[in-house]
């Protein structure tokens, strides 16, 4: 192709094969074509009345591991007819753009164009190790949070709601931890890295961890699952979406902890 079109797609360096400025354009708007195409596909299939066929569901890692999975796998079972297709990115901004049928996200303004479910308040406080609280019994982490190490989330998490409290508990904090993941959070808090602020529902069912504060007042943000418009109107995306909104609210006592220390 690159002798036909008399351009240079590709060109060789120290550590191998690098795309060109020419390169990187033809890659750019070679995934906008198939983003397009799928979305033609998605509209032209929009009314298929069957409840068979593929189903996309996305979401973080976090709630796909201790929400989501054991969902999952009951539906699947109810209805072997679905092939499900999971999509999992730590960036929410990343899911709204693969396209997918379902996506399970954190926020609390959705766009006016997103159509959903609102599920329940994902409430939020902050947890430490066992062993890490031993080594540190006279912490003081409301007045004198920067006597701790915190494992805080990067830039890559700017939607979460508790980014208001990271800013004024812990604007004198030093030692701290970066992570691009809540799932890098949670591992490294349940080792003994230091001090982090996890959903509820993921630190008071890990036995590693101890709650060291009430739920964050002011600081919950909503968990919605919001349905694709193209495909909406399809059987099966319309039967699995129908199935998550029931299990997912069943799940609201869990989710929506709110009880102090």
């Amino acid at each position: 192709m690159e002798e036909s079109l008399g351009v240079q797609f590709f060109e060789r360096n120290q550590s191998g094969l690098q795309l060109t400025p020419v390169g990187e354009m033809a890659f750019r708007e070679a995934e906008r074509l198939a983003t397009d195409m799928e979305n033609l596909e998605r509209k032209l299939v929009g009314d298929d009345s069957a409840p068979v066929g593929k189903v996309r569901v996305a979401a973080e890692d976090v709630m796909m591991n201790e929400l989501l999975s054991p969902i999952l796998a009951e539906m699947v079972r109810t209805y072997p007819e679905i092939e499900l297709e999971v999509l999992t990115d730590n960036d929410v901004a990343n899911l709204s753009h693969r396209e997918a049928d379902l996506t399970l996200r954190p926020e609390n303004k959705p766009q006016a164009t997103l159509e959903g479910e609102r599920i329940a308040a994902i409430e939020s406080a902050v947890y430490g190790a066992a062993k890490y609280c031993r080594r540190h019994r006279n912490m003081d982490i409301e007045n004198q949070p920067e006597g701790c190490t915190w494992i805080l989330p990067d830039e890559s998490f700017s939607h979460l709601a508790t980014g208001r409290w990271y800013r004024k508990q812990l604007k004198n904090v030093t030692s701290v931890i970066r992570c691009n993941s809540l799932q890098s959070m949670h591992a490294l808090a349940r080792a003994g890295a230091g001090l982090a602020v996890l959903p509820c529902y993921l630190g008071d069912a890990t036995k590693e961890l101890r709650r060291l504060s009430d739920p964050l007042e002011g600081e919950s943000i909503d968990l919605w699952l919001h349905v694709n418009q193209d495909t909406q109107q399809m059987a099966r995306v319309r039967m699995v979406m129908e199935f998550l909104v029931e299990r997912l609210q069943g799940l609201e006592s869990v989710i929506e902890i709110s009880g102090a220390l």
